[in-house]
């Protein structure tokens, strides 16, 4: 292991992965639980976390070319636009076709019993046409950013530090993993062990594809899927 790849900015944005993200994460959460939310207040969510991702995803991009990592190097790059097409679309569609199915199977069981994340999700999905426009934009933003940020940066980052173990793809990608599940703290502990396992998911496709346009694209189609076709569910529940 070899701390000193590891230049101040990227250690700070590293840490501030690990804490000050899943502590936001939290706060908001709290806050959601301890009041209802008003009529705009769903539509004011959408925004706010719009402009906080693509906030850190550019102050994350900046730094990192600053330091000479390119395009190519952070997955933001196809070097086979066929391959990686094929590849992206293939991904989603079966991680959606998977969100559908799982949607589906939790509209049969009594409301009571559809797991902690429920109450919190039924409370933020969208409910008018503006709201659902808006978390289109939002599906789409969560798709690229947090991909850029666990599984670009903080992989590319961690493989560094790991360069001189045989396994450091291997090490880099589990605690990418781990970075991206820590930051879903607030979905307690079956989220973060789904989260866990579909970081684990994303980086083998991010390697073996050596981009991270499928992920990208996989992660907002099951976020589409949820905010569409769950608000509809969670109306009707």
């Amino acid at each position: 292991m070899d701390l000193t790849a590891i230049p101040w900015d990227f250690a700070l944005i590293l840490v501030a992965l690990a804490t000050l993200v899943p502590w936001r994460g939290a706060v908001r959460v709290k806050r959601l639980f301890s009041e209802d939310l008003p009529p705009n207040a769903r539509f004011s969510l959408y925004l706010s976390t719009i402009a906080y991702q693509w906030l850190l995803a550019a102050v994350v991009a900046w730094r990192a070319f600053a330091r000479g990592l390119d395009a190519l190097e952070l997955g933001l790059a196809a070097g086979d636009p066929w391959r990686t097409t094929w590849i992206a679309l293939t991904l989603t569609a079966l991680l959606c076709a998977n969100q559908f199915a799982s949607l589906r199977m939790m509209a049969r069981v009594p409301e009571s019993n559809r797991g902690p994340l429920y109450p919190l999700t039924k409370k933020i999905m969208p409910r008018t046409n503006t709201e659902t426009a808006v978390f289109t934009v939002l599906a789409c933003t969560a798709g690229l950013t947090e991909e850029f940020l666990y599984r670009g940066f903080v992989f590319v980052v961690l493989a560094r530090v790991f360069q001189i173990s045989t396994y450091s793809m291997l090490i880099a990608g589990i605690l990418s993993s781990a970075w991206f599940a820590v930051g879903h703290l607030y979905q307690g502990r079956r989220g973060i062990i789904t989260t866990f396992i579909v970081g684990i998911l994303f980086i083998s496709v991010r390697y073996w594809s050596r981009s991270l346009i499928p992920s990208m694209a996989a992660h907002a189609g099951i976020d589409l899927i949820v905010g569409l076709y769950g608000s509809k569910m969670f109306r009707d529940g």
